[in-house]
């Protein structure tokens, strides 16, 4: 605004100037109104040439300027000489580099200097005003152009996040995604495997058929829980207690604890909760069939523990048919969250724990 001001009030000084003077011959008012012309259009390419960091044309249209301020000086026109003086020297400082402004401003302010009519002392005061206008100018300028450009860093700051946050969505809908199937599959595996036994040994038709109706079942199971794990990326997640006991009650004898202080779990740390939940119970289905599982599920201040473990139980018929993948890919994830998955056998049987802090 300030350096927008001082060239406003320049040009209407140069058209007053100009035609303030009553010796004006009958030529001199076109003259006059032709070179204020040819100093407007030659300060607005300097202005577009600085704007461009052009140093040479920026210094060719200050010497066309200059060169007017002379040619006004010499016809007569000595107001407007002055003030393209002036304007020269406090534009030349406001926008032009440093180590070429000094000279420039320093030709024109002692131009006007010299061909000034005015006692010493104000001419003298003038000049050191015209000065200090033209660095303040320059840093007004200066302080414009870090704005931009601090605004500009912080909008690519904002799509750089911005982008950060969509691969980071894309990443976790991909996980989510891989370990619904996983397990669905994984599930489905067990019994189609089961069946190509059963048939082997020439099975009866009913327990074939009730391996595929099951592995049927799982598909079935595999694609509620893909939609369950779309809508909790839409924050629709049923309560965590619920969804425990639910997995859980499929099994005969099977019992779920909470502990600590019930409250809502951030999206990321709850999915892990109920994919580990998950995978434990496809494991004990497949290693240990008929077994009574407790499952813990601890609030504490900082974080969330989930131990799952399982007690009796036979191995299934596909004890060592699994990959052991599972069980690595929630470790991963917990580890991702900053937390940990320990899985072992103890004493009793085989115990899963998962901590995820908060």
């Amino acid at each position: 605004m300030l350096a927008q001001a001082i060239r406003v009030v320049l040009l209407g000084l140069l058209l007053w100037a100009a035609l303030r003077q009553d010796d004006i011959p009958p030529w001199g008012e076109a003259a006059a109104v032709a070179g204020v012309l040819l100093a407007s259009g030659a300060a607005w390419g300097y202005f577009r040439a600085t704007y461009a960091h052009r140093l040479l044309p920026s210094l060719a249209l200050v010497a066309v300027l200059l060169a007017l301020a002379v040619a006004a000086q010499v016809t007569g026109f000595g107001g407007p000489a002055l003030v393209l003086w002036c304007g020269c020297g406090i534009l030349a400082l406001e926008r032009l580099p440093l180590a070429a402004a000094v000279p420039v401003t320093s030709v024109a302010l002692a131009s006007f200097a010299v061909f000034n009519k005015d006692v010493w002392l104000t001419t003298a005061s003038t000049v050191a005003g015209l000065a200090l206008a033209g660095y303040v100018a320059r840093l007004d300028s200066e302080a414009r152009g870090n704005a931009q450009r601090l605004l500009a860093q912080e909008r690519a700051a904002r799509e750089a996040e911005a982008e950060s946050a969509a691969l980071s969505e894309r990443a976790r809908i991909a996980r989510e995604i891989h370990d619904v199937l996983a397990h669905s599959l994984s599930a489905q595996m067990v019994h189609l495997e089961a069946a190509r036994l059963l048939l082997e040994r020439d099975a009866s038709r009913e327990q074939v058929l009730e391996r595929v109706v099951a592995a049927r079942g799982m598909a079935r199971d595999g694609l509620a829980e893909t939609r369950q794990a779309l809508s909790a990326l839409r924050g629709e997640l049923s309560p965590l207690e619920e969804f425990l006991t639910d997995l859980v009650s499929v099994t005969d004898g099977g019992e779920v604890t909470v502990t600590g202080e019930r409250r809502p779990l951030p999206a990321e740390a709850s999915q892990a909760v109920r994919r580990v939940a998950q995978e434990a119970m496809t494991n004990v289905r497949k290693h240990a069939q008929g077994a009574k599982v407790r499952v813990r599920l601890d609030y504490s201040e900082h974080q969330v523990t989930l131990d799952v473990r399982d007690k009796g139980g036979r191995p299934g018929e596909l004890a060592a048919s699994g990959g052991g993948y599972g069980l690595l890919g929630m470790r991963e994830r917990a580890e991702l969250l900053g937390g940990s998955l320990d899985a072992g056998p103890d004493e009793e049987g085989f115990v899963v724990t998962l901590k995820v802090p908060l």
